[in-house]
């Protein structure tokens, strides 16, 4: 199981396995969302683009990943062979 935290993020993240290297891929893009508002003096925000690559185990069963958002956290499921 692979759990990320992605605070400011909603839909704008992508799961993707490539079966012939066994890899998963978490990506993704944080927008800065620019607010008028005077009383501001320093906001403490990143923004761009990440991808994150995470190489599977042999007996993982890449055709039966699946993967959920709830309140930011991301989980996946990579289930493996007996």
């Amino acid at each position: 199981m692979f759990k990320a935290y992605l605070p400011g993020l909603k839909e704008e993240v992508t799961v993707e396995i490539e079966e012939d290297l066994r890899v998963l891929q978490i990506s993704g893009e944080r927008n800065f969302e620019k607010e008028k508002n005077d009383t501001w003096y320093r906001v403490e925000r990143s923004s761009g683009g990440f991808t994150r690559l995470f190489r599977l185990p042999e007996n993982a069963k890449t055709d039966e990943v699946k993967a959920s958002m709830e309140n930011r956290v991301l989980n996946v499921t990579v289930p493996k062979v007996e």
